[in-house]
């Protein structure tokens, strides 16, 4: 306890010191050029008294102003015992605290920016939060699903078709832990690089029509129109990475599409780049949704009734982001999403 209390003070006693040093120093210095005044004969004292005057004078004038400093330093910073104490509770784990301080600018922005620290350890306490649970849930429901078939497969009263369907059921979940490893894996990969190798130069265009008709079985069986525009675009870059860029996103593009929609994709060069944008005519998103889309592991779909584990979105957003670009979003509830990726070339 009297520790801590000492390091209360420690700041007003050393203000408090500092401008009793100020004021001594100031004293001395008018001191001496008083008596080297006199010595010259610029200024000369008749008598003794008017000596012992002067420099009692100085020595109340260090007094009043040492005792003023020392009763008004405790309000003087009082904001920065606020912040301190603010910045206790963060320690603690409360991220909610806020301070407001008025009057000096200095301070003032230092609140400003506080306030603005809080916030994002709030949202990044949340998204871990939110991350923790997510993993949990993507990793524990096809386990579960996988032990509780696995063991009505040992009852021998099944028929051979509901064996079959069990099996099936066994071998899907199996595909997508997998699936979600490997997801994992690869945002664990591409998180912890910072420089891409492996660069060359290479049809961007063709890539992304090579994609297309990779994916063919899956927007053909949802009777989905792709409608295409590509430039020819020669692009220098790992062509096996920006590939996981075109393949999530029209993987995306097909999963939140209706039966019999419509998917536009267009590839063109702009300014020192190029733009693709892929644009479906699904159930789109609200608000909290756009913000929160590329964030591992988070679904807009909170009842998991489409395939996914989360993961697409923010590995397209670390992908894009390695290669010095950009991703954006737009998005109207019940019109549809666009997807925008630039990159520079």
């Amino acid at each position: 306890m009297r520790e801590f209390f000492k390091k209360r003070l420690s700041l007003a006693i050393t203000l408090v010191m500092f401008v009793f040093g100020v004021l001594v120093a100031t004293s001395l210095v008018v001191g001496v050029i008083t008596i080297l005044l006199q010595y010259l004969g610029v200024i000369s004292f008749k008598d003794f008294p008017a000596k012992i005057s002067l420099f009692g004078f100085l020595g109340f004038c260090i007094l009043l102003g040492t005792s003023l400093t020392a009763f008004l330093s405790k309000k003087a910073l009082n904001p920065i015992s606020t912040l301190i104490n603010a910045t206790h509770k963060v320690a603690d784990g409360d991220f909610n605290v806020q301070v407001n301080i008025k009057g000096i600018g200095e301070l003032e922005e230092l609140s400003h920016s506080f306030n603005k620290m809080t916030q994002e350890l709030a949202g990044i306490e949340t998204l871990r939060r939110d991350f923790i649970n997510n993993f949990s849930h993507e990793f524990k429901t096809p386990i579960v699903s996988i032990r509780g078939f696995a063991k009505l497969l040992k009852e021998n009263n099944l028929s051979e078709e509901e064996r079959q369907e069990y099996l099936d059921i066994i071998i899907t979940e199996s595909e997508r832990l997998a699936v979600l490893s490997t997801n994992v894996l690869a945002l664990s990969k591409y998180e912890n690089l910072e420089i891409i190798t492996d660069k060359a130069p290479f049809r961007l265009d063709e890539q992304i029509r090579k994609t297309i008709i990779l994916m063919e079985p899956r927007w053909t069986s949802k009777e989905i129109t792709v409608n295409v525009e590509l430039n020819k675009i020669i692009y220098n870059g790992n062509e096996d990475l920006i590939q996981q860029v075109w393949l999530n996103l029209l993987d995306n593009a097909i999963k939140f599409s209706y039966k019999g929609g419509l998917i536009n994709i267009t590839l063109e060069a702009v300014n020192e780049g190029v733009r693709f944008a892929i644009q479906d005519d699904g159930p789109g998103m609200d608000d909290q949704t756009q913000v929160h889309i590329f964030n591992k592991f988070y679904q807009g779909d909170i009842s998991h009734s489409k395939k996914g584990n989360g993961l697409g979105l923010a590995l397209v957003k670390r992908i894009v982001e390695l290669c010095g670009g950009e991703i954006q979003v737009q998005s109207t509830k019940d019109k549809g999403s666009i997807f925008t990726v630039t990159l520079p070339n």
